[in-house]
């Protein structure tokens, strides 16, 4: 495989850093690029961080005295140094839309951590195990764009990350509804316990937009591509509640499922065990061996316990039974910085470059 000049945007925050320590031996990017805000531009990554570094691993070393770029002001002189970039601005959304989108008109591919451009049908919004076929819309959106090389992909939300892969290997029975309760880690809103001392013996039964996202882009994941762009699924329906809970990292998911055809537990599990998808086949660099581990353990997954499955980049699953309400019930978590985020978003690299996207 190439190697490939890559650059970060949105450098300086948690995805950001998490992006930093995921590429910093890489064996097949390079970071020659890091960006940010105003604020930190013509700064040292060093200086610019600050004392707002939030992972556990260093800050590579490669990268301290990169002199930080303007995301904004710098991005023609960004897009000539990469083959392309991930994106982890912290802007609203309609900025970020432009940036990514000015990006792609540039001839420099976006993989993107952000929200603002899941809905656009010729957007693949890719889980690698899940729907890579979804990429093929690329070629529909450089049309629009105007454009050879460049391009938008985006990484879904973190919160879906724990459930959807866990319903993909049944969807052929006929899930036809599915509740899902995410437990979502403090880090899912950018912070720690330090920055975030009122999270320490608490949790907030609300976090802006995210129900949406969790009940809306999963029928993206499961659509179909039809002349050049994504349909989304109709079924099923889904119905989620998403509360914020005092873990450092890690999103849970309390699921419960209906469908048409009722299997054994044991073939589900099964199922579970067996499913694998194009990383596993290509085996791609960040891909876990397995995807999807069921525990038999009474009391598994556990956050402090299996987050950091495979690296970070495997689902855990647990506590299948069934449900007087539904058909049956269970338990998953998914590491949300990592699979979620930042590890997800260098998995869709991956097999983008592997499917000849990014030459």
């Amino acid at each position: 495989m190439k190697q490939y000049q890559v650059g970060i945007i949105g450098a300086t925050g948690m995805v950001g850093q998490r992006f930093a320590t995921l590429l910093e031996h890489h064996p097949w990017f390079h970071v020659a690029v890091l960006a940010a805000s105003s604020r930190s531009a013509g700064k040292t990554y060093e200086e610019a961080v600050g004392g707002r570094w939030q992972l556990s691993a260093p800050m590579p070393e490669s990268m301290k005295g990169m002199v930080v770029l303007d995301a904004e002001n710098d991005l023609k002189k960004i897009a000539g140094q990469v083959d392309f970039v991930f994106c982890a601005v912290n802007m609203d959304k309609r900025k970020a839309k432009e940036l990514e989108e000015a990006y792609a008109r540039a001839e420099c591919p976006v993989i993107s951590n952000n929200s603002a451009n899941r809905g656009v049908p010729d957007v693949p919004m890719i889980v690698p195990e899940i729907n890579p076929d979804h990429a093929q819309v690329i070629e529909t959106q450089r049309r629009r764009f105007g454009t050879k090389r460049g391009f938008i992909a985006v990484k879904s939300n973190c919160s879906i990350q724990s459930y959807v892969p866990a319903v993909t290997p049944l969807l052929d029975l006929g899930v036809t509804k599915i509740l899902a309760c995410t437990y979502q880690a403090v880090s899912g809103a950018g912070k720690t316990f330090r920055s975030w001392p009122e999270m320490v013996d608490n949790v907030i039964p609300f976090i802006a937009g995210e129900e949406e996202k969790s009940e809306n882009e999963p029928l993206k994941i499961w659509g179909r591509v039809e002349n050049g762009v994504i349909v989304n699924a109709v079924s099923p329906s889904i119905t989620t509640q998403c509360l914020r809970v005092p873990v450092s990292d890690g999103h849970t998911a309390a699921v419960f499922v209906s469908m048409k055809k009722k299997i054994p537990t044991e073939e589900m599990i099964g199922r579970w065990e067996n499913y694998s998808g194009e990383p596993q086949r290509l085996h791609l660099p960040s891909a876990p061996k397995h995807f999807l581990h069921y525990f038999h353990e009474e009391d598994r997954p556990q956050s402090k316990l299996d987050r950091n499955l495979e690296n970070g980049m495997a689902i855990s699953i647990g506590r299948l039974r069934p449900d007087t309400q539904y058909d049956y019930k269970f338990v998953s978590l998914s590491h949300n910085t990592l699979r979620g985020a930042a590890g997800g978003g260098v998995l869709m690299a991956e097999l983008l470059c592997a499917k000849g996207y990014l030459d």
